[in-house]
Parts: C-alpha cells; sequence; structure tokens
C-alpha cells in the first residue's frame, strides 16, 4: 500500500542486529468480510498455521480471535533483489495491460499501482474469492488459484480499490477481465496470496511475518513484481532495493 495515500494497517515491526538479520513482530491482520466466510478468525487460521495438524481451508470453520499466541518471532532477511532476467513465462499474460493510466507505486506486501479500467486473471484459473476484506483500503478483495504454468498451485490476490466482475468456483482465463479499477483514492495491489486466501502471503512465517507496517519491500512482492515486469507491466519504484523477508520454496525463484 502507498505511503502517501493509504492508511497504514496496524503493525508492528522492529529491527535488531545488523542490517542483513533482523526480527519483526507479526504485524495485526487484516478482518475480513469474504462472501460467506465465517467472521471469527482464529489465530492459526489468520497465520496460515495449520490447526490441529491439518490444513484449514477457505471454508473451514473459524475460532476465536484469540487462540494461542506465537512462540518464536520469524526472522527477516535483507537480500539484494536483481534485476529481471528471462522470458516472460508462456502460460501467463500481463494482468495490467488494459489499465488506462497505470502508474506504478511500490512493492509492499504485494505490488501497488494506479490507474482505472478493467484487470485480466494472470493466468489460466479458479477464482476463490470475489469480495470484500475490510482490512484493506477500498475493500475490494479477489482471490484466485492458478491452474497452468510454474506457479500452479499458487494464489494471487487483488485488492482494494477494485470492484469484482467474477464469482466464486468460476474458471477464468488470461481474456477474463476478475475485476475493474475504480476512482477511490486507493488504487490496487495485487501479488501472491496466502494459501486460504485471506491475507497476503508475506504476512505468513515462513515468508517473514510481514504485514502492513513493513519492512518494504518483501521479498514475496518483489518476487511477483519481477513477474509482473517479464510480462511487460512497469516497474515499481522500489523494485531494485534491497528486499525483507523469506521467499518459501513454493515460488519460483526466477521465472
Amino acid at each position: 500500500m502507498s505511503s502517501r495515500r493509504r492508511p497504514a494497517r496496524v503493525a508492528v515491526a522492529a529491527l535488531l542486529g545488523s542490517a542483513l538479520l533482523a526480527t519483526a513482530w507479526l504485524t495485526a491482520p487484516h478482518w475480513l468480510k469474504l462472501g460467506s466466510r465465517p467472521a471469527a478468525l482464529s489465530q492459526a487460521d489468520l497465520l496460515g498455521r495449520p490447526a490441529g495438524g491439518t490444513n484449514p481451508g477457505p471454508a473451514d470453520g473459524r475460532a476465536a480471535l484469540l487462540g494461542s499466541g506465537v512462540s518464536q518471532q520469524p526472522q527477516i532477511v535483507k537480500i539484494a533483489v536483481a534485476r529481471p532476467k528471462g522470458q516472460a513465462p508462456a502460460a501467463y499474460v500481463n494482468p495490467l495491460r488494459a489499465v488506462a493510466g497505470l502508474v506504478p507505486e511500490r512493492i509492499d506486501e504485494g505490488v501497488d499501482f494506479n490507474g482505472a479500467g478493467p484487470v485480466y486473471a494472470l493466468g489460466d484459473a479458479v477464482v476463490t474469492n470475489a469480495g470484500e476484506n475490510a482490512g484493506w483500503p477500498g475493500g475490494g478483495w479477489i482471490t484466485y488459484r492458478l491452474t497452468d504454468g510454474r506457479g500452479a498451485g499458487l494464489m494471487i490476490y487483488l485488492a482494494e480499490d477494485v470492484t469484482p466482475t467474477v464469482r466464486i468456483g468460476q474458471r477464468v482465463t488470461p481474456t477474463t477481465v476478475i475485476g475493474n479499477i475504480f476512482d477511490g483514492g486507493d488504487g490496487i495491489e495485487t501479488g501472491w496470496a496466502q494459501p486460504t486466501g485471506v491475507s497476503a502471503e508475506s504476512e505468513l512465517p515462513e515468508a517473514g511475518g510481514i504485514g502492513g507496517g513493513g519492512p518494504f519491500p518483501t521479498q514475496a512482492g518483489a518476487n511477483f513484481d519481477h513477474l509482473l515486469q517479464l510480462l511487460g507491466a512497469p516497474p515499481a519504484p522500489n523494485a531494485s532495493q534491497p528486499a525483507y523477508g523469506l521467499l518459501p520454496g513454493s515460488y519460483p525463484a526466477s521465472w
């Protein structure tokens, strides 16, 4: 989210030690209003952790928010991000290609853009959320799971000033408009989502536990920006800066 125009989401982040290693407290997760999803979420769900040894899906029942605490703080590692190299993945197409006045803003949990118009699916996918997320400025919240290409199985979110044009369970392709950006003063944010679809992947311990308070850019956000650049989208202003957190092994380090 842009520091210029978006209210900061609730977060606490502290950097200790050298510039190459720091510890960050997990930020408060986004509160959700996702259509038919239950309103109360357990900490295990919000952090993307299995509850009772199982992997929770988006339709699982949610316990009260005041569940068990986190016993260990995640590590945040600052790593330089190289400029994108290689060719665009054949299975994917620039989802922002029809946005009028597209302006890249910054990499944070995902990648921020301003503009107006339609946003397409990045590739063949199944829509998993199409509604609202009250914890994100603008409220719009769309997630879809890729079913083809090197990212098959990974979840993408499109959030903030966007109105969904798809429904949960719908199969989409790179020619499907999944939402329309409106001029609400917040722009959009898009990036890798948690497997449950409740929020950004960067907030999970496996990715460094970095929420709306930073530090930015995140590794997860930089990786998604790398992919967008290969597909023809403009780079974010902070794309060449060192990135924080971790890139989980399920995400291709290069495309």
